[in-house]
């Protein structure tokens, strides 16, 4: 399975994430299939590739809970949470 999940880089105490498309079973900063986009928490900066995401999920790629909290807030996808 594939994931959409952030990959932790920069230099301590000012971090910076890629979004990057993994296998599930891969480590935080393992090795990238592909690089969808990048996050900068310091200045609230979020860039990323809408086509290229929007395929990979229509692909099955699942994002974790804090990449699709960005894409939900940014209008790349609607909510996907289930109803109980």
């Amino acid at each position: 399975m594939l994931k959409i999940r952030l990959k932790r880089c920069g230099r301590k105490k000012l971090p910076s994430y890629r979004i990057v498309l993994v296998r599930s079973q891969a480590r935080r900063d393992g090795r990238a299939i592909e690089e969808l986009g990048y996050y900068n928490p310091i200045s609230n900066e979020l860039v990323y590739n809408q086509d290229r995401i929007k395929l990979r999920l229509s692909q099955g790629a699942k994002p974790t809970l804090t990449v699709k909290n960005f894409l939900i807030k940014s209008g790349v996808i609607e909510n996907l949470r289930k109803i109980n």
